[in-house]
C-alpha cells in the first residue's frame, strides 16, 4: 500500500487500469473530457502490476481496476466515478484537486 500511496501522491488525478477493460477506457475518457489529465498506470503492461493489484485490494477497491485517486484520495471504481459524475459532484472534486481549472 506504500507504493501506491508513493505514486498518488503530488497528482491530481491517478488511475489503476487495464489496457484490455472498456470500464478502464471509459473512465480516462470522461476525465479527459473534462481536461483533467490523469496519471494512467496500466496494471498488466508494468512489471509490478500484480503488487499494485494486491495493494488496491487492500484499499478496498472492487474491482481492483480501474481505480481512480483523485487529490491522492481514493475514490473507486467506475461506480463511484459514475455517481460523482451524475451528482454534478465530480467536477468540483477534479477542481480543488487542481486536475482542471475552469
Amino acid at each position: 500500500m506504500e507504493y501506491v500511496n508513493m505514486l498518488v501522491t503530488d497528482r491530481p488525478v491517478v488511475i489503476f487500469s487495464r489496457s484490455t477493460c472498456c470500464m478502464s477506457h471509459t473512465i480516462q475518457a470522461l476525465l479527459l473530457g473534462f481536461g483533467a489529465n490523469p496519471t494512467i498506470y496500466e496494471l498488466d503492461e508494468i512489471p509490478n502490476g500484480t503488487q499494485i493489484e494486491r495493494a488496491l485490494q487492500q484499499l478496498g477497491c472492487q474491482p481492483n481496476a480501474p481505480a481512480v485517486f483523485i487529490g491522492g484520495q481514493l475514490v473507486g471504481g467506475p461506480n463511484q466515478i459514475t455517481t460523482l459524475h451524475l451528482q454534478t459532484r465530480l467536477v468540483p472534486l477534479l477542481k480543488q484537486a487542481g486536475a482542471i481549472w475552469m
